[in-house]
């Protein structure tokens, strides 16, 4: 069966479309410049808060739905809100209880807001970097609302995987657990995983789920490479995300999402 022609490209941003060191590079750059010179869409999603991708409006001139904390937030390119998914109240304070108790530290994202115990705690200064705004440091998470997405991180991966799946266990499909980096568990609505982002952008820009090329390079990608015609693992992806797409890139420090839309979407032979 012949592949539909892919109208629009969906990606990931962390591990796919910027570097190890957070940055675009005028490769990638270009490479959307193409997409959209061809007619095709360009679109992000990202574990990242919405504030965290507006560095990346500007130079890839974006125009689509941006769909943060892995589409439990979806804003306008002018960071104006057009559907929020938050977790189940009743489910936050377990949720926080089960992290905390395995050894991960744990954040809060709420509305405008990333909420941390210990501002000096691993991965916060380079998170800060990454999103370009920095966290309050709060005693407890007690009376907060409206959260949009809980992290656990440790540096510890095999202890994420354990308690990404502990959550999946104990919450069911009353949550959605996925790891977003190898230290970092995302719990968000059940509802909030990049394969319903899919089906959003869909629904919202009248194109057919087939005609979506998906890439990206952790395992909460898999979810919306099932979802689309054309899925690009990135090469520094593991073997699970590799197995679960259609077709397999360089990596971020070596092109591999400009290398992706050039050869698998695009067309062009370099």
């Amino acid at each position: 069966m012949t592949q539909p022609p892919i109208k629009i490209v969906l990606a990931d941003v962390d591990g796919t479309l910027v570097t190890q060191e957070k940055a675009l590079t005028e490769r990638a750059v270009a490479a959307v410049k193409g997409l959209r010179d061809a007619g095709i869409e360009f679109a992000v999603t990202s574990g990242r808060p919405p504030r965290g991708m507006s560095m990346l409006i500007e130079p890839l001139a974006l125009t689509t739905p941006i769909a943060a904390f892995n589409g439990g937030l979806i804003v306008r390119p002018d960071m104006s809100v057009i559907e929020q998914k938050t977790i189940p109240q009743q489910l936050v304070a377990p949720a926080i209880e089960l992290l905390g108790g395995q050894g991960l530290d744990v954040w809060l994202y709420s509305g405008a807001d990333w909420l941390v115990h210990d501002a000096n705690a691993p991965h916060v200064d380079r998170e800060a970097k990454t999103v370009a705004f920095d966290p309050k440091t709060v005693e407890s998470f007690d009376g907060v609302t409206a959260v949009a997405k809980i992290v656990g991180v440790s540096d510890d991966h095999k202890l994420v995987t354990k308690t990404t799946d502990q959550a999946r266990e104990k919450f069911g499909d009353h949550i959605s657990a996925a790891q977003s980096q190898p230290y970092y568990l995302d719990i968000t609505h059940p509802h909030a995983n990049k394969g319903e982002v899919v089906s959003y952008l869909s629904a919202h820009l009248g194109i057919p789920a087939e005609q979506f090329a998906t890439i990206g390079d952790m395992p909460n990608d898999i979810l919306m490479f099932a979802r689309s015609g054309l899925s690009i693992a990135m090469g520094n992806a593991g073997p699970e995300v590799h197995r679960a797409a259609r077709r397999v890139t360089a990596s971020n420090e070596d092109e591999g999402f400009a290398k992706a839309i050039e050869r698998f979407v695009l067309k062009i032979e370099r």
